[in-house]
């Protein structure tokens, strides 16, 4: 049997967090992965000169633990225009942060999407929540569905409907709005506070950069764990044991449960993303193209290498699709149909020549926020073993990241108070 001070089961962001904390802290860890590579839910694809990230994801410069967690100018952050394209009517209308492309004011008020009311709310909402300590948002939001906290706020239904269905639908990967206003606050008052961006060279290089952060030795991959007894030993799929002082389970929160029954299962929320090779890029800016008033298949389309470069090594676009749920239908040759259909309405008889290069459905895209879980960032229960992820804090980055960072620290202080 094989003994180390701390195994880390799970090579997502959370798991290579606590283990780089831990590490760069002196602790002697072992994290075992069970995929080819690390990465988790954060993975990049190479496929004939693109890079296909495997879903929608942007990275958000404001995250705070994130943003000192890691390099950002290595990463080589580019920003999508904050705003978006809400298609209504068959047209698309540019509604913009004038707060940060002021020159736009004047064109944003115009549309008409929501109502002048609703613009000044938008204001009013953005220099409450910067203003506020992140802390106070956690401790003073109520608990509650982000629609009726919006509704509560006096927006719109014509707004929600709009722009928040829309725009926060895809950070939530529902349209609904019932993920919880806390989470809606967090995440609008970052948006305020920084940009969302993409690295240009795939949204990988996050995980790549914290595992280069790792002796090579310290990383198993292909190793998926079957079981833990009640010793705490590991039994691997192979049949091997291995034991450690401390225990970190750092998978996703569904792996989580089956290891440890007493850890609560996620809800997940799905999503499919297809990519597609066009001649001509469907949009003309690096900004974000909505859905607005209305419930068909496409969610979000964008073109990723006109935010980074990196994602295309020649002239032809990629296009990026987003279609919230429908993940049992992905595979068929009618859902695609469906989707190309929709293209064409949304950008015309050009996107019936685009070439089809890879569709990602994905069951556990992004675990629902859990209502009224503590703040410590992670799970505790056994001694020995600590759970950590984003099912155990928020559905992002910068919740894996401080999951991860929160057990390790849990170990460290520990160790402390044992000296």
């Amino acid at each position: 049997m094989t003994g180390h001070d701390v195994i880390v089961v799970g090579g997502g962001l959370a798991g290579l967090s606590c283990a780089v904390r831990l590490h760069e802290s002196g602790r002697a860890v072992h994290l075992v992965e069970a995929s080819d590579q690390v990465g988790g839910r954060v993975r990049t694809d190479k496929l004939d000169g693109f890079l296909l990230d495997r879903g929608f994801q942007v990275m958000l410069d404001a995250y705070p633990i994130a943003g000192e967690m890691l390099d950002l100018e290595a990463l080589d952050l580019r920003p999508y225009l904050p705003g978006a394209l809400i298609r209504k009517d068959e047209r698309f209308f540019r509604l913009m942060d004038v707060f940060r492309h002021p020159l736009a004011l004047g064109e944003t008020v115009l549309q008409p999407i929501g109502t002048l009311r609703d613009k000044l709310l938008v204001g009013r909402l953005r220099l409450s929540l910067l203003t506020a300590s992140e802390e106070s948002i956690w401790r003073n939001f109520a608990e509650e569905p982000t629609e009726s906290f919006l509704r509560r706020y006096g927006f719109s239904e014509d707004f929600i409907d709009a722009f928040f269905r829309g725009f926060y639908g895809g950070i939530f990967l529902e349209r609904e709005l019932v993920t919880s206003a806390r989470f809606f606050a967090f995440t609008f008052r970052l948006f305020g506070k920084g940009k969302a961006t993409l690295p240009n060279r795939g949204m990988e290089e996050i995980p790549r950069q914290l595992a280069a952060r790792l002796p090579p030795d310290a990383i198993r991959c292909g190793s998926a764990v079957e079981n833990i007894e009640d010793d705490g030993t590991l039994r691997l799929r192979d049949g091997s044991p291995q034991r450690a002082a401390e225990l970190v389970i750092a998978t996703d929160g569904a792996t989580a449960h089956h290891l440890l029954p007493e850890i609560a299962p996620p809800t997940w929320q799905s999503t499919v993303n297809l990519y597609f090779r066009a001649k001509e890029p469907p949009l003309s800016e690096p900004i974000i193209a909505l859905a607005g008033y209305r419930t068909g298949l496409v969610h979000n389309v964008s073109v990723p290498n006109l935010v980074a470069p990196g994602y295309a090594a020649g002239r032809d676009a990629l296009v990026s699709v987003s279609v919230l749920g429908s993940v049992a239908q992905a595979e068929s040759g009618e859902f695609l149909r469906a989707v190309r259909s929709e293209l064409g309405e949304w950008f015309g008889p050009a996107a019936s020549d685009w070439e089809h290069l890879r569709s990602y459905p994905i069951a556990r895209a992004l675990p629902s926020p859990v209502a009224g879980h503590d703040r410590s960032g992670f799970h505790h229960p056994r001694p020995g073993i600590r759970v950590c992820g984003d099912h155990c804090l928020s559905g992002s980055i910068e919740g894996a990241i401080r999951s991860g960072l929160a057990a390790a620290e849990d170990i460290l202080s520990s160790s402390h108070d044992r000296r």
